[in-house]
């Protein structure tokens, strides 16, 4: 995957040892130079940090939708009732030996 390049510009970054050789090994994985590897590292970070599906928080957001039987509504809209639910929920639990009430 051969990168047109319309105007480059010099970069300059020091890394110790270990991480040259991450690097090259990358390199070598990838069939690139050193700079294809380091652009596409790049690139990799961007999407990583500006893809909706990699934020943390709507992961999480993701996670309670999972949890959730279908069909049983909008959590976003409904927080309050899923909270609710959960809390009565837990009240059918069994309790712990030793445990006392408030």
């Amino acid at each position: 995957m051969k990168r047109q390049v319309r105007e480059a510009r010099p970069l300059q970054v020091y890394l110790d040892a270990e991480e040259q050789a991450r690097l090259q090994r990358l390199a070598d994985q990838l069939g690139t130079t050193k700079s294809e590897t380091v652009r596409r590292g790049l690139e990799a970070l961007e999407q990583a940090v500006t893809d909706p599906e990699a934020h943390p928080a709507l992961r999480i957001i993701g996670l309670v939708r999972e949890e959730r039987p279908a069909g049983a509504g909008d959590t976003a809209r409904e927080h309050d009732t899923v909270l609710a639910d959960l809390e009565e929920a837990g009240w059918a639990l069994p309790r712990r030996k030793g445990h006392r009430g408030r």
